[in-house]
């Protein structure tokens, strides 16, 4: 890849994105909110920075997301959701990655091999949970995951030589999960992009719409 753009470029994961592609030789275009004011939920700020992004870009990865949000923590339990902590994980985590790929048709090049990527998680896989909690959380990222796929169709329409995927990273040592580690093992951000990326430049065409973990498994739905 030449040109990739990456939304919440200066997260942990999206920092670290960034890094390995430019080592790499990659031009990298990023945004994000504490650096371009790039609010991913404001429809309007969206619309008006990506409008003025020139395309094509050979990759386009939203790396944006949120566990915690105005201090609302994961529930426990279906008892402790609260209407606007939903919102708010609905807003950061699906809407927001929905409004970017909105535009994602003019930003890909009609012709040769492009990749789009969502960063979602395994947690909203609704054939994997066996343990519940989370509720808000995890809702959200499978709707992100529906959108995805949903676009990933739409697509490869006019796109037939892109790939269009959701992507887990895995656990990854960031602010983002620092108080949630507990015993699960995690990995360094820059590990995680790497393996992210090998994933990604990995893929075929036919895999277009895919859910994927940082290891190339499919992840069920």
């Amino acid at each position: 890849m030449e040109r990739v753009l990456i939304i919440g470029a200066s997260g942990g994961i999206g920092s670290a994105l960034s890094a390995e592609l430019k080592t790499q030789g990659v031009e990298v275009v990023g945004l994000s909110r504490s650096t371009d004011g790039f609010d991913i939920t404001d429809e309007v700020c969206v619309d008006r920075q990506l409008s003025a992004v020139e395309g094509p870009f050979d990759g386009l990865i939203v790396a944006s997301g949120a566990l915690e949000i105005a201090g609302a923590a994961p529930e426990k339990t279906i008892k402790a959701v609260n209407a606007q902590a939903m919102a708010d994980q609905f807003a950061v985590n699906a809407i927001g990655p929905a409004l970017v790929l909105r535009h994602a048709a003019r930003l890909l090049p009609r012709k040769g091999k492009s990749v789009c990527a969502v960063l979602t998680a395994r947690v909203g896989s609704i054939g994997d949970n066996k343990i519940g909690g989370w509720t808000s959380y995890r809702a959200a990222k499978a709707a992100a995951n529906q959108i995805v796929h949903t676009t990933a169709i739409e697509l490869a329409r006019t796109h037939p030589e892109l790939v269009c995927v959701a992507l887990h990273p895995g656990t990854v040592e960031t602010p983002f999960t620092a108080k949630y580690l507990g015993r699960h093992p995690a990995v360094p951000a820059a590990e995680a992009a790497g393996n992210l990326l090998r994933v990604l430049y990995g893929l075929e065409p036919a895999q277009t719409g895919g859910y994927f973990d940082y290891a190339g498994k499919e992840i069920v739905w």
